[in-house]
């Protein structure tokens, strides 16, 4: 870790943000060959999961502004990853859709994702990284 005072490096927030700057150290050197950074892969597993979704239902699920959104589809949609499609019943909404290229890339982002996590985790017992995850995911929830 860094220099920083125990005071400030036993923190929750300090860990937690740490640890994730960690995974995306390890991540996103596994993600260029790909073409895309972690944030476009998450559009892209996001977008890939179930039926198709509008932007506003993906920037809401995110927690992302609409403006952001748009953004990120629109550098997806320019890779060749994703397409729009007008609603039916509702010309206002766009849905997105992974195009094959892009469930390409969302599958084997998430083989990567597995690798970097495994990654992050290699300190830890098998046992203690499942806690770890399962705790995490109980915190998260709580919100």
């Amino acid at each position: 870790m860094s220099s920083a005072p125990p005071a400030v490096t036993q923190r929750l927030g300090y860990l937690l943000k740490h640890a994730q700057l960690r995974l995306a150290e390890l991540a996103e050197p596994l993600y260029a060959p790909l073409g895309v950074t972690g944030r476009q892969l998450a559009l892209l597993t996001l977008f890939g999961d179930g039926p198709a979704q509008s932007q506003q239902d993906g920037a809401a699920r995110l927690g992302v502004d609409r403006t952001t959104m748009v953004a990120l589809v629109d550098e997806l949609e320019a890779k060749g990853l994703v397409r729009r499609e007008v609603a039916p019943g509702d010309r206002r909404k766009r849905l997105v859709t992974l195009t094959p290229e892009g469930e390409r890339v969302r599958a084997e982002g998430a083989e990567v994702t597995r690798k970097a996590e495994a990654l992050l985790l290699e300190p830890l017992s098998a046992e203690d990284a499942g806690r770890l995850r399962s705790a995490l995911h109980q915190v998260v929830r709580a919100g």
